[in-house]
């Protein structure tokens, strides 16, 4: 999971939503208001790919954020740019830019051949009006364009001035939540009229989402004529219906069940390094997450390659208690030593911060994937050095809705994301907006911001590389792991290229025999 922003006053209740889908109502959202579709006909019988997804709790843009969420939009709306699956910047809406010498100018052509679902011609005003409705309703989008102004400039163009040089600009314009709206669109996240590559038919709550191809798209119509996002409760469920037949396709499977389907003769299996990776954290701002001696008990208290081989098995790499891993190259701080585990040493750390009979705590935990075996794995490590943990598993939507930004000790999964610093302008900044640890660190603070600026690519390197070390060994976090990313196909499907977040693969291309 990525993680979420509060809604705004003005938006779908995410809660309503949920509740909405775990009763299969059709009634609020079931009867969704679709672009008028009369006068479009499916010239050709590609097939249907059936996709298998957790069940989403929103679609509305500003607070999806989960795979199966996120995949809805991806495929029914468009990003002005995209990246693949080596982190390159892709063009999309926008097909092409141009950067001023000194970094603080963009000018983005807009496509003139991309049309919405109803007919109408994509603009301008269309891209401005998207950026205006996301600052209003102040979502983690409008955190990472504040630094910048935008309007409309020569033939279809826009022109963003930044206050200061942001090397990565363009990588903040590839969030996951900066699909591109028609202007002046209502009910969003309840009715669809997108510029995607596919048109929203029905969408049955708690059960399935049916899309068809669009014909008029300006990539050219998708190779399938219809695609069905169907959705279950838990990830088993949905590997057994991988399994049975009754749908093509997963993406989000935990480790030992991927390395089932890689020795089935009947099944494509790929796998991809990302930069996603998973956590505990300490609340950095209140007790015992507030006293530096507690925060170095938990790190002396984990070994880090044993939770790596335990819960993925080998798959992606050894996390460094960082959000920057192997897969940024030439940012990740490959040199850095981790301690080595060391429960006496951890408990005599407790005893001095005052808790000489050791720690009681809840580790609040999101009941799906591989998250429950990661809480386990560290229960059983930390109970060595005094620190007992009680494992608490959550429903994953009730904990990102209500638990994830409140609770003193938790786990959190961290979606791929192509470059640091959406890590951490998101969550390490002390005024970030998901900022999940409650995280302050004056040097931190002043090393993200050269990072984010900075045009001297040498001193960019040199501050990611000491946000490292400074959270390595002092911050509030432990991330045993980098995951890999997970595709399995029915041996009929081919023509998708899995991303690393898995939310962003794109069907148009998907070819079903």
């Amino acid at each position: 999971m990525n993680k979420r922003s509060n809604s705004s006053a003005n938006e779908v209740s995410r809660r309503e939503f949920l509740n909405i889908f775990a009763a299969g109502a059709t009634a609020a959202v079931g009867t969704v208001a679709l672009a008028p579709l009369g006068s479009i006909a499916r010239a050709h019988d590609g097939g249907t790919l059936r996709m298998a997804w957790l069940t989403p709790a929103t679609f509305d843009p500003r607070s999806a954020s989960g795979d199966s969420e996120i995949a809805v939009l991806n495929a029914v709306y468009d990003y002005l740019i995209e990246t693949d699956a080596a982190a390159n910047l892709v063009p999309r809406l926008a097909s092409s830019w141009d950067v001023s010498d000194d970094g603080l100018v963009y000018t983005l052509q807009i496509r003139n051949d991309a049309t919405w679902h109803d007919g109408s011609p994509v603009t301008v005003d269309d891209v401005l009006w998207t950026i205006q409705w996301h600052r209003d309703s102040e979502s983690t989008v409008a955190s990472l364009i504040a630094s910048a102004s935008f309007a409309a400039a020569g033939d279809n163009q826009i022109a963003i001035s930044l206050s200061e040089s942001n090397p990565d600009f363009l990588y903040n314009l590839t969030d996951n939540k900066f699909v591109i709206l028609k202007s002046g669109a209502e009910n969003v996240g309840i009715d669809f009229n997108g510029s995607g590559p596919f048109i929203v038919d029905e969408i049955i709550p708690g059960d399935r989402a049916i899309l068809s191809a669009n014909e008029n798209y300006w990539r050219g119509e998708p190779s399938i004529s219809s695609l069905e996002f169907i959705y279950f409760d838990d990830q088993q469920a949905g590997i057994a219906a991988v399994q049975g037949g009754t749908v093509d396709g997963i993406m989000r499977l935990d480790n030992s069940s991927f390395l089932g389907f890689s020795g089935d003769m009947n099944f494509h299996t790929t796998d991809i390094p990302t930069s996603g990776h998973h956590l505990t954290r300490l609340r950095y701002d209140r007790a015992p997450g507030n006293d530096a001696r507690v925060r170095k008990a938990f790190k002396l208290a984990t070994d880090r390659d044993a939770i790596w081989e335990r819960v993925q098995l080998g798959f992606g790499a050894v996390g460094k208690d960082s959000p920057i891993g192997p897969a940024f190259g030439q940012y990740f701080l490959a040199e850095a030593e981790v301690p080595a585990r060391d429960p006496e040493a951890a408990a005599a750390l407790l005893a001095e911060a005052g808790y000489p009979d050791g720690l009681d705590m809840i580790l609040h935990t999101p009941n799906s994937g591989t998250w429950p075996d990661l809480a386990q794995a560290m229960a059983a490590q930390w109970e060595e050095a005094g620190i007992r943990v009680e494992v608490q598993l959550e429903d994953e939507n009730t904990y990102w809705a209500e638990a994830w930004m409140e609770v003193d000790l938790g786990v959190t999964g961290w979606g791929a994301r192509p470059i640091p610093q959406l890590y951490l302008d998101l969550a390490y900044h002390s005024e970030a907006p998901w900022n999940e640890s409650h995280y302050s660190n004056a040097r931190v603070d002043e090393l993200i911001e050269i990072a984010r600026s900075s045009l001297d690519q040498e001193e960019r390197i040199a501050a990611y590389k000491e946000i490292q070390q400074i959270l390595l060994d002092d911050g509030p976090i432990v991330v045993p792991y980098f995951f890999a990313q997970f595709m399995v196909l029915a041996g009929g499907i081919s023509g998708v290229e899995l991303q690393p977040f898995a939310g962003r693969t794109n069907f148009n291309a998907a070819v079903v025999e």
